[in-house]
């Protein structure tokens, strides 16, 4: 299995750390990763969160399987337009394939979901993240390194964030 350990990978962290500390309720993944994967399973375990994890590549879904519990369960998907947008979610996160979804996913759970941490959000030219920002009432964009993280909300105000 191929995965990235660069520290790009992980500037994530930080973001998902104070949503999930400042937030209720269930916590989904939209994609694994060596780093969210467990910071998130391991923060939702400590606070007795349920957690849900979708994952397309079978690599990710993989490693991924290593964290299912009784709290936290992880689903191999086809089709992104599976993925449970009946439940109101805490937090989701959002760092998945293929590039061209992200946009439309994150749109997708505007009215469902406290906060929406998205990954990679300095990369306009790859996910036009600006398409979905008019959606979202309240923004913040961690630009303390590269590559950035927004957290878009429409039910929490984020001036805390700063």
């Amino acid at each position: 299995m191929k995965i990235g350990l660069a520290k790009e990978k992980s500037t994530h962290n930080p973001m998902l750390i104070k949503t999930v500390l400042i937030s209720d309720g269930p916590v989904l993944e939209i994609g694994a990763g060596i780093f969210s994967t467990p910071l998130l399973h391991w923060l939702c375990k400590l606070l007795k969160r349920k957690m849900v994890t979708y994952e397309n590549n079978i690599d990710y879904y993989n490693y991924a399987r290593a964290f299912v519990s009784r709290g936290h369960s992880v689903k191999l998907i086809d089709d992104w337009n599976k993925v449970d947008l009946k439940t109101h979610w805490g937090v989701v996160f959002m760092d998945h394939n293929p590039d061209e979804r992200r946009v439309d996913d994150v749109i997708s759970f505007k009215d469902n979901a406290d906060y929406i941490v998205i990954h990679d959000t300095d990369r306009e030219d790859k996910y036009h993240m600006e398409k979905a920002w008019p959606y979202f009432k309240y923004r913040y964009t961690w630009k303390e390194c590269r590559p950035w993280t927004t957290v878009v909300s429409n039910f929490k105000d984020l001036s805390n964030f700063e």
